[in-house]
């Protein structure tokens, strides 16, 4: 007998019984005070022409029956299933709950003044003025891990991006603005300076290509496009644009603006012709500022009002994420399905978090210590296992803005649902319990593919098919309750 704790306690008895081709798992329990019984029925034996194999739940109130998909029956197969089977019955059906946004201060010791302004992994970068000088600035997560990327010879130094081991950024040297790159010290550093330019700058990397803008003698910057040398620097101005600027890249796209009557959000994938008009209907001006899974996003001014957007390509597929009661809002950068920048709500800039929707957004500034006031998050990633978000805030105490570094777990995948009913729709409530099951099971029997967790990989990558992967990758979850 299995036993769940407060506040939700679950008591689950379990009967295990091997049939010919057939493995039955049942059992009862009290949820809440619902009384409910569950019955678990997975075919081992091979694919006949009568249906595959079966998962039945039986309930009170609650009923559902759910049918898996036919596979092929292998031993393979029938180690999974029974794998499958052990999970379910060592799982404890009490709540799991999971951990919240952490802050950590990433000022550096001695700095007047810091900024962390992208993420990669477990590396952020920015920069940090120490000794009346801003200087390039690497950290992996903690204010102590602070290295000093200044190149020789330097009046100023920032780098914005960070990707792949490498750091990318500007730096002043002799009066002359360089795009620069490193690779993780202030000796590494290489200048991407085209030839013959008067200003050049990097503001994103990945991938091994950087992008960002460039001048040549005159006031206009062209966007531009660079895989790791000054050499194989490409020019993204489109035609007819007065001037142009590349902010984000992802996975051979380059977004940015460019100036027409007004700024326009942009895409590229490129080359200059290959230039996408994202400015949506009814905006005087837009910029598009992060690029990720082949979503961009930036913001765009709809009646005055400057309001954090989201494309998916094209001008029509835009969609405001501008938090409700917030004045002005836009998104910095963009990772895995989340989307990061800054909202003002109450007249003071938040930091803030979205998954695609105005509902969605999570003001991270609640998270932060007494003491700071306004805020921005400027870059997200994730190492597998938390998201990172990091940016900087207004420390009112001190007197300037520190770097700061937002930390949380990765979201469970089990945490599907907080009323066990699919047809109200998915809504996590940050605990794994019975109720994400029956939601689960339903979606699975549907072959909706809300409940496409996994392709095989047991790292929780969606193949855009509901099969025998997703169930085991979510009760693997559901299990360890994440």
């Amino acid at each position: 007998m299995l036993r769940g704790g407060a506040p939700n306690e679950r008591l689950l008895s379990l009967v295990l019984r091997m049939h010919t081709g057939e493995t039955l798992l049942s059992g009862f329990g009290n949820a809440g005070g619902s009384p409910w019984f569950l019955t678990v029925r997975i075919n081992t034996a091979r694919p006949s022409p009568t249906p595959g194999p079966s998962i039945n739940i039986a309930g009170t109130p609650r009923p559902v029956a759910v049918r898996c998909p036919s596979f092929p029956g292998t031993t393979a197969m029938q180690s999974r299933a029974a794998a499958l089977i052990t999970l379910i019955a060592t799982a404890s059906l009490a709540a799991t709950a999971h951990a919240q946004w952490t802050v950590t201060n990433l000022h550096p010791a001695g700095a007047t003044y810091s900024e962390a302004r992208a993420a990669n992994g477990r590396q952020q970068v920015g920069y940090a003025e120490v000794g009346g000088v801003y200087r390039a600035s690497l950290w992996s997560g903690t204010a102590a891990s602070w290295i000093n990327l200044h190149p020789a010879g330097s009046d100023f130094s920032a780098a914005w991006a960070v990707s792949g081991g490498q750091q990318a950024g500007s730096a002043v040297i002799d009066g002359l603005t360089h795009a620069s790159l490193w690779s993780g010290t202030a000796a590494s550093w290489v200048s991407l300076h085209p030839a013959g330019s008067t200003w050049s700058d990097v503001t994103a990397a990945s991938g091994g290509q950087q992008v960002g803008s460039v001048k040549f003698g005159g006031l206009f910057d062209n966007a531009s496009l660079w895989s790791g040398t000054a050499a194989s620097w490409i020019n993204l101005n489109p035609a007819g644009s007065i001037w142009s600027y590349a902010t984000a890249v992802s996975g051979g796209q380059q977004v940015g603006f460019v100036m027409l009557a007004t700024d326009h959000a942009c895409l590229w994938s490129g080359t200059a012709a290959s230039w996408i008009d994202l400015n949506p209907a009814g905006a005087s001006g837009s910029r598009a500022q992060a690029v990720s899974g082949g979503q961009q996003a930036g913001y765009a001014t709809m009646s005055g009002v400057q309001r954090a957007s989201l494309w998916r390509g094209t001008a029509a597929s835009w969609v405001d994420l501008n938090p409700a009661l917030s004045t002005s809002s836009q998104v910095w950068a963009a990772s895995g399905g989340q989307q990061v920048g800054g909202a003002v709500v109450g007249g003071r800039n938040r930091a803030s978090l979205w998954s695609g929707t105005a509902a969605s957004w999570v003001d991270l500034s609640a998270f932060l210590p007494a003491g700071f006031t306004h805020s921005t998050a400027l870059g997200i990633s994730s190492d597998g296992v938390h998201t990172y978000v990091c940016g900087y805030g207004y420390n009112s105490v001190a007197g300037r803005n520190e770097a700061l570094l937002w930390t949380r777990p990765l979201p469970c995948p089990a945490d599907l649902d907080n009323d066990g009913d699919f047809a109200n729709g998915l809504t996590g409530d940050g605990a794994v319990t019975i109720e994400d099951l029956l939601s689960f099971l339903v979606g699975f029997e549907a072959g909706n593919v809300l409940v496409d967790l996994d392709n095989g990989t047991n790292t929780g990558t969606p193949d855009n098919a509901v099969d025998i992967n997703d169930l085991l990758f979510f009760l693997a979850r559901f299990e360890a309750g994440c």
